[in-house]
């Protein structure tokens, strides 16, 4: 949600890109129901497809994936809805950023507390309680087409974001928990948050954390144990050898080269893995975690709140 140094920022009213993140995956009719309302409304907005496999109802991987992208993201509004409480007395929220160049709406539930803090924190929130700027809803659960695709395309046909119901206190949105690696004796305690297509598992791990380990670390996962080599990129790793790199975010991950780590290790998100230095000193250093700015154009706090882990139920 930043835009290169030599372009102007997108002024309040002069939205014209929506982004778009679900859990609604491709098979059921969700997505284009709301990319159809967002059409008929502001026919001229371009609407991104962020992704919509977020797996069904998981707040946390949601709101990580949409910090991954948060700096990547042209200007203009995000709608992001993975919204197990759907229906219930959970806040539906527009909450502004970058002074208004752009703007998050979803549920208040922790999905965009992590991008939020991404670009630099809130400016503004307000719960989306005007019902003129809602579709008449046969019923409460797909509040993406009744509520988040209205209020996005009014949002682009220049209403103003005080319109669309109250302002709220920025300190009192849905934060969330993301675990931080920590020592436990000489063993370094991580956790999956986030495996790719590929199979590279991506830990809740800075580099920097691994500055007391050698070329080599003990790898932990279950009752799987392994050593593995430290490397730039995938290709430095000999065939079959398990790696830790730097990621494209900025954090450690776990990989093989051209195979999934993931699959050979029994990983996936939330997994618990161990670090250990296969000297006789032990010992290492655990940070908060936070996803490293890459873009150029990115600026501004960038530690990551977390999101919450969502209950198993709920449907768009």
């Amino acid at each position: 949600m930043t835009s290169p140094p030599a372009s102007p920022p997108a002024r309040p009213g002069s939205y014209d890109t929506i982004s778009f993140l679900s859990d609604y995956g491709t098979v059921d009719e969700f997505v284009g129901v709301v990319k159809s309302v967002i059409r008929q409304l502001a026919p001229t907005v371009a609407v991104i497809d962020i992704t919509h496999d977020v797996p069904a109802h998981d707040v946390r991987a949601g709101g990580l994936t949409l910090a991954r992208a948060a700096q990547y993201l042209a200007p203009g509004i995000v709608v992001a809805v993975v919204d197990p409480g759907v229906g219930t007395d959970r806040r539906a929220v527009a909450i502004e950023v970058g002074d208004g160049v752009s703007v998050l709406l979803g549920p208040d539930n922790g999905l965009l507390a992590p991008a939020v803090a991404m670009v630099g924190g809130a400016t503004r929130a307000f719960e989306l309680a005007d019902p003129q700027y809602h579709l008449p809803a046969p019923g409460p659960t797909f509040d993406g087409r009744d509520v988040f695709a209205p209020a996005a395309a009014h949002l682009c046909n220049g209403v103003p974001i005080h319109e669309l119901g109250p302002e709220i206190d920025t300190a009192g949105l849905r934060p969330g928990i993301l675990p931080l690696s920590r020592m436990d004796g000489d063993v370094l305690e991580t956790e999956v948050l986030w495996v790719d297509r590929f199979g590279n598992a991506q830990l809740n791990l800075d580099p920097a954390d691994l500055e007391p380990f050698g070329p080599r670390v003990g790898v932990r996962a279950g009752t799987i144990e392994r050593s593995a080599g430290r490397a730039r990129t995938y290709a430095d790793l000999p065939q079959g050898d398990l790696g830790l790199i730097v990621d494209s975010y900025g954090l450690v991950a776990l990989v093989l080269d051209r195979r999934s780590a993931a699959d050979e290790l029994d990983l996936a998100a939330g997994s618990a893995v161990g670090l250990r230095m296969l000297t006789d000193d032990g010992g290492g250093s655990t940070s908060p975690v936070a996803l490293t700015r890459k873009h150029p154009a990115a600026a501004g706090a960038g530690q990551l709140p977390a999101t919450g882990r969502a209950p198993a139920t709920g449907r768009p």
